[in-house]
């Protein structure tokens, strides 16, 4: 049951219960409020009465020691005692008795109590039909005020949502003064605290991996000048590994700058994947490349060949050879035979610094690979097929040149 709905159901059976409470006492009061009524009056006439017999008049309507006395009166009266009782267990309509002792002898009066039930009956189905009224007014009312409540929640759930899948720029507008205002509030001070840190993380990165260039492409040169054998060889990949990882950081400060837009242009995609792959890894690494059908689409080549790039080489190293790539009509496949993605990725997607994987690394490059791809209009995502391994894809059918035929199967590259 969600949250509108359970306030809903509470506004309604607050009125529910108020006009039972309501009902109830206004049945109550009016009970003895005619009864109280009904009392003085046949009273005033029953004293009169007594005074008539008591003179030797004729009382009307008076009875003299009559025979069907409910017993409860007579007891009473018999005790030298004035009363009423209103008789209800009697055939026919309840009756109203009155009676006093004059004498030896029992004065008694009697009425039907009709019109005092039949005016309560009309009043119990006036409150019955107001009351019902009012819980379906309080009803809707509690309904509308939880929908209004709800939907102010739901923004704020919302846009939290939002910031936590890395929409930094997602805001909500406060009204009011109430408590979602202040939650309102506190979420849009947390998305400029949360914007203002990342922010300042992203620029030491980019700052540092900056630093960082000119000596490690120093390093690299001087790698290169050392001697040939087997210890050379160690500090040359080792340095070429540390130059890949500072472009890597580089690559995703570059990424995290707002307005980065992609220079496009048109090109045959089995051709661009074929010259992606080939940049990285061939045959002999066990990669082949299969062009199920061709297409021409419209993106920027270094883009995409980052992303193929990134694709392969994460393939191989997290993954396990043999490798699979298929380019079909502007959908790019990559299969690798590894363990497959780590959950975290299929859940969430790829996160900087974050492998899940044994070997060492940062987690940059499928995270470059997805910049990149939200840069071109293309959608990444990951899978773990059911025969086992991972599978990438890359849709980039968004900018495929209409009118460019879909050819057949060309082969193996």
């Amino acid at each position: 049951m969600g949250l509108r709905t359970k306030i809903g159901a509470a506004i309604a059976g607050t009125a529910a219960l108020v006009a039972v409470v309501i009902g109830m006492l206004v049945h109550h009061q009016t009970v003895e409020a005619q009864f109280d009524a009904a009392v003085q009056q046949i009273g005033d006439r029953l004293r009169t009465a007594v005074q008539d017999h008591a003179a030797g008049v004729d009382g009307g309507n008076s009875m003299i020691d009559p025979p069907d006395l409910p017993k409860p009166l007579d007891e009473a009266v018999r005790q030298g005692k004035w009363a009423v009782y209103l008789d209800r267990d009697a055939d026919g309509p309840p009756m109203l008795w009155a009676a006093s002792k004059q004498g030896d002898a029992v004065v008694a009066l009697r009425r039907p109590y009709v019109k005092e039930v039949r005016a309560l009956r009309d009043l119990d189905r006036v409150l019955w039909i107001s009351g019902g009224i009012g819980v379906g007014l309080g009803a809707v009312a509690g309904f509308a005020v939880a929908s209004w409540l709800g939907r102010r929640l739901t923004a704020s759930a919302d846009t939290a949502q939002r910031i936590a899948d890395g929409d930094l720029t997602a805001r909500l507008e406060p009204r009011g003064k109430d408590e979602v205002a202040k939650l309102t509030a506190a979420v849009n001070t947390m998305a400029d605290a949360l914007a203002r840190r990342i922010q300042a993380e992203r620029e030491v990165t980019a700052n540092i991996a900056h630093e960082l260039r000119t000596p490690v492409a120093g390093m690299v040169t001087s790698a290169g000048l050392l001697p040939p054998g087997r210890p050379a060889e160690l500090v040359q990949d080792s340095a070429q590994r540390l130059r890949e990882l500072v472009d890597d950081v580089i690559e995703v400060a570059r990424l995290d700058v707002a307005g980065e837009t992609a220079e496009t242009e048109p090109l045959d995609f089995g051709e661009l994947v074929r010259r992606a792959v080939r940049s990285v890894a061939g045959p002999a690494d066990g990669v082949e490349v299969v062009v199920l059908a061709e297409a021409e689409v419209e993106t920027d080549p270094r883009r995409f060949e980052r992303i193929v790039a990134n694709l392969v080489t994460n393939a191989l190293r997290h993954g396990a050879a043999p490798v699979r790539v298929e380019a079909e009509g502007g959908v790019l496949r990559v299969y690798d035979s590894g363990p497959g993605f780590p959950e975290h990725i299929l859940r969430s997607g790829p996160q900087r610094f974050s492998t899940g994987a044994q070997e060492a690394g940062l987690g940059l490059g499928l995270t470059i690979a997805t910049g990149q791809a939200h840069v071109l209009g293309a959608r990444l995502r990951f899978a773990n097929p059911d025969g086992g391994g991972a599978l990438a894809v890359l849709d980039l059918r968004p900018a495929v040149v209409e009118g460019s035929g879909e050819g057949q199967n060309k082969g193996l590259a």
